[in-house]
């Protein structure tokens, strides 16, 4: 019977143990380059400059078509880096963790950090805007079983008022609450606050949040157009809360112990 031997040395299942590794190792590669798509070229930590694209290394950039009808490429050479962060390193070493140098919930460091997205509206499949206030979504409305924050006080992490809950945002998309819109004072500013951030109680007629003070309430990013909000609008919002959580009070970015 054939023994399958191509030479006294070599026979078809050792040569294809060698092609599933050479195919292997092919696949690691190329995997290894096409995640390379996002977030490159890096950042050199210890020398504080932008690596070299590498054209062996990194894939050729790729379109992508989004729903808005921009088109993007990745990976990027031309990546601006944003300079002049508030923020330094405690050690020079790559990995160490970075301190803030100014107070301000803006900063943009941390939890509050955020990405520079479109500044334009979300949209459905139909074209609307996608998140916009029950005024203008008048086809969604609060189901009578459960309670309507509307006309609720907001409370602050130290429990005083921060204002009003003036309207509710809706996600036509989700058909789902995304923000509670705060009105600071009678007549004053209105801002938006997460409703994954807060919660409602019903025996107090209360909304309240942890993330922020009641008097931090007056610097959360706002929106040029009252009755909607762009995307990269809800990634200022959303920044502002997330630096709250963590930078609300000195006690918050100390340890336990």
């Amino acid at each position: 019977m054939p023994r399958g031997e191509i030479t006294g040395y070599i026979d078809v299942a050792q040569v294809t143990l060698y092609a599933f590794w050479l195919f292997f190792a092919g696949l690691v590669f190329y995997l290894r380059r096409e995640d390379r798509r996002e977030g490159y070229p890096l950042e050199n930590e210890a020398a504080g400059r932008l690596k070299a694209y590498d054209p062996i290394l990194l894939p050729t950039p790729k379109a992508f078509r989004l729903s808005s009808g921009h088109t993007m490429y990745a990976p990027r050479a031309d990546v601006a880096y944003e300079t002049g962060i508030p923020a330094a390193k405690r050690e020079p070493w790559p990995g160490a963790p970075y301190d803030r140098t100014e107070s301000s919930l803006q900063a943009g460091v941390g939890p509050g950090s955020w990405v520079s997205r479109h500044d334009e509206h979300d949209r459905t499949w139909d074209g609307q805007y996608r998140i916009v206030p029950l005024r203008v979504a008048d086809t969604f409305v609060v189901h009578e079983a459960g309670p309507n924050p509307i006309g609720m006080s907001v409370l602050g992490a130290d429990r005083n008022v921060a204002g009003t809950v003036a309207d509710l945002w809706v996600d036509r998309g989700e058909s789902m609450v995304r923000y509670y819109e705060v009105e600071l004072g009678a007549g004053g500013r209105r801002v938006l606050m997460p409703a994954t951030i807060c919660s409602t109680s019903l025996f107090t007629k209360t909304v309240t949040t942890e993330a922020l003070l009641a008097s931090q309430f007056a610097d959360i990013p706002g929106t040029k157009d009252p009755d909607s909000v762009t995307l990269l609008e809800e990634e200022r919002i959303m920044a502002y809360f997330g630096a709250g959580t963590l930078y609300a009070t000195p006690a918050r970015a100390e340890p336990l112990l």
